[in-house]
C-alpha cells in the first residue's frame, strides 16, 4: 500500500465514527485498537507475555486480559505503561504491516488512538487525519459510553495528547463537536481528496 493516512483521535472523539464512514467508502480502514484487542481476547498472542510481566491478576477468569486491573496498575506506576506497551506495540506493528501490505483499495487507513504520541508511527502514514472536539464533549461521551467517572475520564484525558498537540500534527481536521451526520460530508470530501493524492501518488 503505497498512500496511508492515519487516523487519530483522543478517546470519545469519534474515530470509530469517522473509520466507519471511510469504510462506507470502500477504504480498507486497519484499527489498531481492534488488532490490541485480538491480541489479548482469550488465547491472544500477548497474554502469555502479558501474563509473565504482571502476573496472573491482570488476566480474567477466560484468560482475557482484564482491562480494569491493567488499567488500575497503568495508572498506578507510569513505567508499567511502558512495559506493556514494549509488548504490545510491536506486536501490533506486525499485523496493521501485513493488513496494509494486503489492502485493495486505492489508499488505506490506519486508525491509531496514539498515533501523535507514538512518533514512529508518523513515519509510517503519509497524511494525518485528527478527529477534533472539545475536551467537555469527549468526558462527556466516555461517561456515557463506558460508565467511567469523570475523573476517571479526565485520567486517561490527561495521558493523552493535548488537543492543541494533536491539531498541531494534523494535514486534515474532521470536526466532531456536532451531530454525527456532520461527519458525512467531511468524509466524502476528505475521500474525494485522498483518492485524488493517491492517484498522483501511486
Amino acid at each position: 500500500m503505497s498512500f496511508v493516512v492515519g487516523l487519530t483521535g483522543g478517546i470519545g472523539s469519534g474515530k470509530s465514527a469517522a473509520g466507519r464512514l471511510f469504510e462506507d467508502h470502500g477504504v480498507v480502514v486497519i484499527d489498531t485498537d481492534a488488532i490490541a484487542h485480538q491480541l489479548t481476547i482469550p488465547g491472544g498472542a500477548a497474554m502469555p507475555a502479558i501474563r509473565a510481566a504482571f502476573g496472573d491478576a491482570v488476566a480474567a477468569a477466560d484468560g482475557a486480559l482484564d482491562r480494569a486491573a491493567m488499567r488500575a496498575i497503568v495508572f498506578a506506576d507510569p513505567s508499567a505503561r511502558k512495559r506493556l506497551e514494549g509488548i504490545l506495540h510491536p506486536m501490533i506493528r506486525a499485523e496493521s504491516e501485513r493488513r496494509l501490505a494486503g489492502a485493495d483499495s486505492p489508499y488505506a487507513i490506519l486508525m491509531v488512538p496514539l498515533l501523535v504520541e507514538s512518533g514512529s508511527y508518523r513515519e509510517r502514514v503519509n497524511r494525518v487525519a485528527v478527529v477534533d472536539c472539545s475536551e467537555e464533549t469527549q468526558i462527556a461521551r466516555v461517561m456515557q459510553r463506558n460508565g467511567l467517572a469523570r475523573a476517571e475520564v479526565e485520567r486517561i484525558l490527561a495521558a493523552q495528547a493535548t488537543r492543541a498537540q494533536r491539531l498541531e500534527a494534523a494535514d486534515d481536521v474532521i470536526d466532531n463537536d456536532g451531530k454525527l451526520a456532520d461527519l458525512n460530508p467531511q468524509i466524502a470530501r476528505l475521500h474525494a481528496t485522498y483518492l485524488a493524492t493517491a492517484g498522483h501518488f501511486g
